[in-house]
C-alpha cells in the first residue's frame, strides 16, 4: 500500500514538472510572442494541468476509474480554483507588494500546493 508521503512526493514531483513547463510557456508567450503576462500565465497552467492530469493519474495516484473523461473533469475543475488562487495570489504579491513577476508566480505555486494535493487525493482521485 503506498503511503500518503510517497503520495505527497509523488504529487509534488509531477507539479515540479508542470511547474517547468508552465514557467517555460509563460515565459515564451510573454517575453517572444509579447502576450500580456496574465493572459501567458493562464495557458502555461492550462498546458501544465493537462500534462499533471496524466501523470498523476497514472504514475501518483494509479488510477484505474475507467470514467477518464468524469474524472478529468474533476481534475480541471480542482485545477481552476487552484488558478483562481494562484492568479489572486500573483496579482497581490506582484502587484500590491512589488515582487518581481517570476518570484510572484513562483510563490504562488507553492501556496497553491496544499489546495491542489488535497482535493485532488480527496475528490479526483479518492484515495484516502
Amino acid at each position: 500500500m503506498i503511503t500518503l508521503l510517497t503520495l505527497a512526493v509523488r504529487f509534488a514531483a509531477v507539479g515540479l514538472l508542470g511547474m517547468v513547463i508552465d514557467f517555460t510557456i509563460t515565459w515564451f508567450l510573454k517575453e517572444k510572442i509579447d502576450i500580456e503576462k496574465f493572459v501567458a500565465n493562464t495557458i502555461g497552467f492550462i498546458i501544465a494541468v493537462s500534462n499533471n492530469y496524466i501523470l498523476n493519474r497514472i504514475w501518483t495516484f494509479n488510477s484505474k476509474n475507467p470514467n477518464v473523461i468524469e474524472q478529468f473533469y474533476h481534475f480541471a475543475t480542482v485545477s481552476i480554483i487552484g488558478l483562481l488562487l494562484n492568479t489572486v495570489f500573483l496579482y497581490i504579491l506582484h502587484e500590491k507588494f512589488n515582487m518581481k513577476f517570476y518570484s510572484s508566480k513562483f510563490l504562488a505555486i507553492l501556496m497553491t500546493f496544499g489546495w491542489n494535493f488535497l482535493a485532488n487525493l480527496l475528490y479526483t482521485f479518492g484515495n484516502v
